[in-house]
């Protein structure tokens, strides 16, 4: 028998590679410390791509 797949689902994007000398110092990732897309002078809390795609799913299925 053969298990049917759902190819609707899509996981994660990757990580953009952040460059050493690009720009000023990023904010670091409330969850898994990577570097974010925000400089460090942003106020709240900052939450890399991966992360932040992660946290909206929670967000989604919790209904």
């Amino acid at each position: 028998m053969d298990e049917h797949v759902d190819d609707t689902y899509c996981g994660a994007p990757a990580p953009a590679p952040v460059p050493a000398d690009a720009g000023p110092p990023y904010a670091e990732c409330v969850l898994c410390r990577e570097p974010t897309e925000y400089p460090e002078s942003t106020k709240g809390s900052t939450l890399c791509p991966v992360c932040a795609w992660q946290e909206a799913g929670r967000n989604a299925c919790s209904g």
